[in-house]
């Protein structure tokens, strides 16, 4: 999954001056969007659900702690310069109506360093199974290796998240290894196995 130079000319197109306002990405079937206070229910629905939060770094937050959370997201939003992108994932298309602009999931990258970052990202229940998660994941990476110009991109995944493991496989990221007792979630430690992704070997979505 090496870029040939028609490719790394993709990739550049996307290439625009990130620290100037909010942060809007599309996607094929998703929009990447800032989060607003507005958005409490779709982050309930994601924080606040077992289901999601057992392949996450963190327990599953009541509604309190869930609206805490999204302050704090909101917050760190205004910062410049930036050290994280967290956005909320919205369907281009929805099947309902009601989901129209609706957060159904979230992508969180996180700058470790000028060169780094580290990508995270979860999916409501209801709305898993649609390919929001690949594309978000896909949509953030053009924006990490394009705009951002990071090097390198790491995603930790839980062993028994088959369809996370599943989809960093398929988007070409490297298995480094495992990290044992890496996360302490709803009162159990977990592993994580660490996959990579450096900016030669991503390959920028096409453009429609």
């Amino acid at each position: 999954m090496f870029r040939d130079h028609a490719r790394q000319a993709s990739l550049k197109k996307v290439t625009t001056r990130h620290d100037e306002g909010p942060v809007a990405l599309s996607g094929r079937t998703v929009r990447l969007r800032e989060f607003t206070l507005a958005d409490l229910d779709g982050v309930r629905r994601i924080v606040g659900d077992d289901r999601v939060t057992h392949f996450l770094s963190f327990t599953t937050r009541n509604d309190e702690q869930a609206r805490e959370l999204l302050h704090t997201i909101v917050e760190r939003s205004r910062e410049r310069p930036r050290s994280e992108y967290y956005l909320a994932i919205t369907p281009r298309e929805p099947a309902d109506t009601a989901d129209h602009d609706r957060a159904v999931g979230f992508t969180r990258l996180r700058r470790t360093n000028e060169h780094s970052g580290r990508l995270v990202y979860a999916v409501a229940y209801a709305h898993q199974g649609r390919g929001y998660a690949g594309d978000a994941v896909r949509t953030v990476l053009d924006f990490a290796f394009g705009t951002l110009g990071l090097h390198r991109v790491t995603a930790a995944v839980g062993p028994d998240n088959r369809a996370g493991l599943a989809l960093v496989k398929r988007l070409g990221f490297t298995r480094e290894g495992v990290l044992r007792d890496h996360v302490h979630t709803n009162g159990a430690w977990r592993d994580s196995v660490l996959f990579s992704m450096l900016a030669p070997e991503w390959s920028p979505t096409p453009e429609a």
